[in-house]
């Protein structure tokens, strides 16, 4: 029986450079989502982000591929200082961003006061995982798209969208947390710094590698969370996926390093209505955002064309499921939260 979609997703994709929106749309992003080079995104540490030359540069190149500019201000403005969020909302503005990714109330008023023609998205670090919570920003402030926390699974997406009057945007691939997004309490006691404002869960100026008997050391403040052979694959070190001696068992004891991909699920998520995958991964190299957007790209075509009647039952494709596990953490994949067969 064939299946009739409503509408083609978005495929959403992460911008951390100039060169990484240029492969993204080139590659057949319908929108990239970018931040400045300061704390009023989550993404803020060094050799990321855009200056204004470069964001306007940026800008220019995804509107004439007919993509858009998704601006990430997804953090919380500080109370001390609070204008340099507003100076943010102006500036996206100024240049030309088709919307904001926003999660604190003081952006979105100010941006609704100062720019109500300004779409605005809810940003997963909003952590709003109701339609509720959803209505309440819509009624409030107005925004047209929420993005799912990684939390739900794929019968509570569905529920969110048979409630809820906005857009809803889920996440395809890319790396998980097992925290509420961008308030992990466990990096924040550990390292002292905000996630959310430091820009990683894992800030540089906390992660110490040290050489010792043959091994390699990585502890983030005080604390050893990982040991590596010499010739073993190390990975950005995060305390959740740190491996640690529990009952005498040294292994990961918070969360195996692996990816969401829930390409499998193209069907069900685009059934249900689903406005935007989101591709995860503005701190990665511009090869990986080209080589997982030119996947999602193929994906979300023959996903479409398959519900339609044109292109027969969608299916991964055995090149598509390589390519992605080749960029996976550990290389390894999963359904994440969306599937939980144990319930």
């Amino acid at each position: 029986m064939t299946v009739s979609y409503a509408r083609k997703p978005q495929l959403v994709c992460p911008a951390g450079s100039l060169r990484a929106l240029q492969l993204a749309v080139n590659a057949g992003a319908d929108a990239v989502y970018m931040g400045l080079k300061d704390a009023t995104n989550a993404r803020n540490f060094a050799g990321l982000n855009f200056d204004l030359e470069q964001a306007r540069e940026g800008v220019a190149h995804a509107h004439a591929k007919g993509a858009q500019v998704l601006m990430a201000l997804n953090t919380f403005a500080r109370a001390q200082e609070p204008e340099r969020w507003w100076r943010a909302v102006d500036l996206a503005v100024e240049m030309g961003a088709d919307a904001l990714i926003c999660a604190d109330t003081a952006v979105m008023a100010y941006a609704c006061r100062e720019h109500p023609q300004l779409r605005l998205h809810l940003s997963v670090q909003a952590s709003a995982t109701s339609y509720e919570a959803i209505e309440f920003y819509r009624e409030h402030y107005g925004i047209q798209r929420a993005v799912l926390p990684r939390v739900l699974m794929l019968s509570h997406v569905g529920h969110v969208l048979r409630n809820s009057s906005v857009e809803i945007e889920v996440f395809g691939f890319g790396s998980l947390c097992v925290m509420v997004e961008g308030r992990c309490a466990l990096s924040s006691y550990v390292t002292g710094q905000s996630p959310n404002n430091a820009g990683v869960c894992s800030p540089p100026s906390a992660v110490r590698w040290v050489d010792k008997a043959g091994a390699v050391q990585v502890r983030l403040g005080e604390v050893l969370i990982d040991e590596f052979g010499p010739t073993e694959p190390r990975g950005y070190p995060t305390l959740c996926k740190g491996r640690f001696a529990v009952d005498g068992v040294r292994d990961y004891a918070l969360e195996d390093p692996t990816s969401l991909n829930s390409m499998a699920l193209l069907p069900e998520l685009m059934a249900m209505g689903i406005a935007a995958i989101k591709i995860e991964g503005r701190q990665r190299s511009a090869a990986y955002v080209e080589q997982v957007t030119r996947v999602w790209r193929a994906a979300i075509d023959a996903c479409f064309a398959a519900g339609s009647g044109q292109g027969g039952r969608f299916a991964v494709q055995p090149q598509w499921a390589a390519t992605l596990a080749e960029h996976a953490e550990g290389q390894q994949v999963t359904l994440g939260a969306y599937s939980r067969p144990w319930r």
